[in-house]
């Protein structure tokens, strides 16, 4: 784990930027809006409404004692996370699984969260995102936290990046807990068994593949994703860096 390397005095994240994100509610909201579901979803394909998913989530998930304990610990240190910026959009499984997650953290800690959507109208498969190919969007956002993977930059959602109260960078958390080997599982998922036709290996693996996100699974990797973020801030706020 490392710090990123961009010079974080020169983000585009001001005061009057992350203020203008969305609250949980306001997402939540905003998720079931026509103007969100004519959106592009992921590959151009069609939105559906993830809104009494994305409540109910957050209505079930509760943080465990040592998690509760230890985000009031950090929110209480000087210079310690005080506001959290998500880039999400609701297509993502790996969004509905922390976004929830995220908020349930951020208002056990006090901590302010703002949620930003990643794409303007059209889905964004850059892997270099600008506002000039989309200036609806929050591609300049995005930009300062691609995920590098396979000798590539991705997009990967969610970002969620926690600050200071006075918006000093401290860390950034991407997509899925370490944990969570997504490549290998999902690609197992997906791929072709013996005999079945390209469209039968499809049907089969978004079917199973939503099975998982149903299962167990889906709630160790949500628990999962919020310590490795609380054991991250602890390391960042007590050795001053990340190794």
């Amino acid at each position: 784990m490392e710090d990123n390397p961009m010079d974080r005095t020169k983000s585009v994240v001001t005061p009057q930027r992350f203020a203008t994100g969305m609250t949980f509610d306001q997402y939540v909201a905003y998720v079931a809006t026509p103007e969100n579901l004519k959106r592009e979803g992921s590959g151009g394909a069609a939105r559906r409404d993830w809104s009494a998913h994305l409540r109910a989530s957050y209505e079930a998930l509760r943080l465990d004692d040592a998690q509760t304990a230890a985000i009031e610990w950090l929110a209480g240190r000087p210079n310690g996370p005080a506001k959290v910026l998500v880039i999400a959009e609701e297509w993502s499984s790996d969004c509905r699984r922390d976004v929830p997650m995220l908020a349930r953290l951020a208002a056990t800690g006090g901590l302010e969260l703002r949620i930003f959507r990643r794409d303007g109208q059209k889905f964004s498969a850059s892997h270099h995102p600008t506002l000039a190919e989309a200036p609806d969007s929050n591609a300049d956002i995005m930009a300062e936290f691609l995920n590098s993977k396979n000798g590539q930059t991705w997009q990967s959602i969610p970002i969620a990046v926690f600050y200071t109260m006075n918006l000093e960078y401290l860390y950034h958390y991407t997509e899925y807990p370490a944990i969570y080997h997504k490549d290998r599982v999902v690609g197992q998922i997906r791929a072709a068994r013996a005999g079945e036709s390209k469209d039968d290996a499809r049907a089969r693996g978004d079917r199973e593949f939503m099975e998982l996100q149903q299962s167990p699974f889906f709630r160790v990797w949500s628990a999962a994703g919020a310590d490795e973020i609380l054991s991250a801030l602890h390391e960042r706020l007590l050795v001053g860096s990340l190794g």
